[in-house]
């Protein structure tokens, strides 16, 4: 393989629209050579004008190898005509160099409105593969493109929900009026360039998760299209939990700054959110429920979430301080409750946490606690064994998961955060996901002394997961950095996505 290579391009002029238009897109296979990089077309149409189109990234093979993706739409107009026939090239910039895949210099060329046409040595193709699978989505299309010279006689998904402990099979159909049908094209099946389309519907329910890949009866043998061992894999939205000590309305520009974390919770798409040191006007202790900052933010949401808040205690001396949980999936029980000792309102020493059950598509019912603790000395031991206590009792068999969010006012590697390993009941799921290796020798193997791992680790917000719950974290990183979104607090946020097991 080349550093870059075309999987295929199609062209299509589409009548479903108000007005003709034509459709372009580009599929490319590339070397995971560097980090920084940037792929694009450069093409031009009947009028021998040249353009770049960008590409984006779709999804990776294996530990080095990537799909990336560039598509566009041009609209009929009366002072501006379709691009019609066009050539084009794939080039593929980093730092240290510059590839290409021009056809061997002599650039590829693709016809209005003629379908598909494969890249070099691509006989069979999954086109128009997604990664993600909506929500409410029961039936998941697939489009096969088959070079017409092997005489494919039958074509079959053959694919999975459950990691293949269980295989269906789904039989593809092939039809000449394929893109009139799909598209109001005048394409052919099989086109000029020797494409031919085979269609299949998997019906997938509500599965989170479906592996497939291809198989193809040419007269000599049966031949597979395996996603390069990888097989092809599409799933449902990923569980997006963030969580962020607010500081209590004492940023400057703090209008702007909630503003900010609107932005990003609309922006990454987030499910539920845990929101610490939460204020609103203290109002002689009655509160200013138009001044709560998590109030603000959902209401700045394109839409707004599921809303549980409650208070603790005085802060700064002019705020009911207290934490909150938004949720964009209905929540089906919530509480509020002191997990300190003292329930003073004017002591800070007083915390109050609040539990919201949620029920997360394909996931179940996880309950969701927004804690904001104690340091060591002022009463975290206690407070955490009371939170501890009370999410044991909140999780049933009925629980996919319990998940403990927040300030926990303990360093990473410190006495409070052994406490927490110790007890044997929780993880943090940060670390497993940015460093699998030192939480296996923390969490699991409990190799002494381990807090030597973490020296340089000053986090004192965690997702702590329930052992045994039926989640695992994919990715996990900080936001609300200078780097990301900017920063909106004296704490940065962290933002974690989940998948169902």
């Amino acid at each position: 393989m080349d550093k870059i290579n075309l999987c295929y391009a199609k062209s299509l002029i589409t009548r479903k629209t108000k007005v003709a238009q034509q459709n372009l897109s580009f599929v490319v296979l590339l070397e995971d050579i560097a980090y920084e990089k940037s792929v694009d077309v450069t093409w031009a149409g009947e009028d021998g004008v040249w353009h770049t189109l960008p590409a984006f990234y779709h999804s990776s093979v294996n530990h080095n190898r990537e799909y990336w993706v560039a598509s566009m739409a041009f609209p009929l107009a009366s002072d501006k005509s379709l691009p019609g026939n066009i050539q084009f090239a794939l080039r593929y910039q980093v730092a240290d160099g510059e590839y290409w895949d021009n056809n061997q210099g002599e650039n590829y060329s693709i016809q209005a409105d003629s379908g598909i046409m494969a890249g070099h040595d691509f006989p069979i193709l999954n086109t128009g593969f997604e990664c993600s699978l909506p929500d409410g989505e029961r039936i998941l299309p697939i489009a096969v493109a088959i070079d017409s010279a092997l005489e494919a006689q039958r074509v079959t998904i053959h694919w999975t929900s459950d990691n293949w402990k269980t295989t269906h099979t789904s039989p593809c159909r092939f039809a000449r009026n394929h893109w009139d049908t799909e598209h109001l094209s005048n394409a052919r099946n099989p086109n000029q360039y020797g494409c031919q389309i085979w269609n299949a519907a998997l019906q997938v329910n509500d599965a989170f998760r479906v592996k497939y890949k291809i198989s193809y009866d040419t007269p000599q043998r049966v031949m597979w299209d395996d996603n390069f061992g990888q097989n092809y894999v599409i799933q449902r939205p990923l569980l997006k939990v963030l969580i962020l000590n607010l500081h209590c309305c004492q940023e400057e520009n703090q209008d702007f700054k909630l503003s900010q974390i609107a932005k990003a919770i609309d922006e990454q798409d987030v499910d539920i959110v845990c929101l610490q040191e939460v204020a609103e006007l203290w109002n002689n202790g009655m509160g200013d429920w138009e001044t709560n900052t998590a109030r603000i933010i959902n209401e700045r949401l394109k839409s707004p979430c599921h809303l549980v808040t409650d208070w603790s205690h005085i802060g700064f001396d002019r705020y009911r301080e207290g934490v909150a949980i938004l949720s964009k999936h209905p929540i089906e029980r919530h509480e509020g409750r002191y997990v300190s000792n003292n329930d003073d309102p004017y002591s800070i020493h007083s915390r109050k946490v609040v539990m919201a059950q949620v029920r997360v598509p394909h996931v179940g019912s996880i309950n969701v606690f927004s804690s904001h603790l104690s340091w060591w000395d002022d009463g975290f031991p206690a407070q955490f064994e009371n939170l501890r206590l009370w999410a044991a009792n909140e999780h049933t068999s009925a629980s996919a998961a319990t998940m403990l969010c927040g300030d926990f006012n303990i360093k990473a590697g410190s006495k409070g955060y052994q406490h927490v390993v110790e007890s044997n009941e929780y993880d943090d799921q940060y670390l497993l996901a940015n460093s699998p290796d030192i939480f296996r020798t923390i969490f699991e193997v409990e190799d002494s002394p381990w807090y030597r791992y973490l020296e340089k680790d000053h986090r004192i917000d965690y997702i702590f997961l329930r052992k045994g719950s039926d989640l695992c974290v994919t990715t996990g990183r900080e936001v609300f950095s200078d780097q990301d979104y900017g920063r909106v607090s004296d704490h940065v946020g962290y933002l974690m996505t989940f998948v169902p097991l």
